[in-house]
């Protein structure tokens, strides 16, 4: 297992590809987003999850999630959208939304820097604004 720091691209290096298949298979926790590159002021982060998240919303960030592998539900206020790989939903800022997957999947986020991967709740996951693995 790679230790948590070299998980981590510094988007001041050099610029190099980044295989996403490769460092999913570096780490094992669920719901805890990696930071893999930088675009501006948006963070790229992939996490595995797996189960049910929270409730939650991002009172000033929209959000963008990918589907790598798997598939799972996003559940909004009034619906439940079904994601599978190769698809992705854009969460507008303010929307209360939860995601749920039966089996293990691989999401790459796409949002904010200042993007709490709980939004408004604070628990035991939640994770530091770029806080490093």
């Amino acid at each position: 297992m790679a230790t948590r720091q070299s998980l981590i691209t510094d988007a001041r290096a050099q610029i190099k590809k980044i295989n996403l298949y490769s460092v999913f298979k570096q780490f094992d926790d669920y719901w805890y987003p990696i930071i893999v590159g930088q675009v501006n002021d948006q963070h790229v982060r992939i996490v595995k999850f797996q189960g049910e998240f929270m409730w939650h919303t991002h009172e000033k960030e929209d959000e963008m999630l990918l589907v790598i592998r798997g598939h799972f539900s996003m559940e909004l206020d009034d619906e439940s959208i079904s994601l599978s790989q190769g698809e992705f939903i854009i969460i507008p800022r303010g929307t209360m939304h939860k995601s749920i997957a039966e089996h293990e999947v691989e999401v790459l986020l796409f949002g904010p820097e200042t993007t709490a991967n709980t939004g408004n709740e604070q628990n035991n996951r939640t994770r530091e604004i770029g806080e490093k693995r």
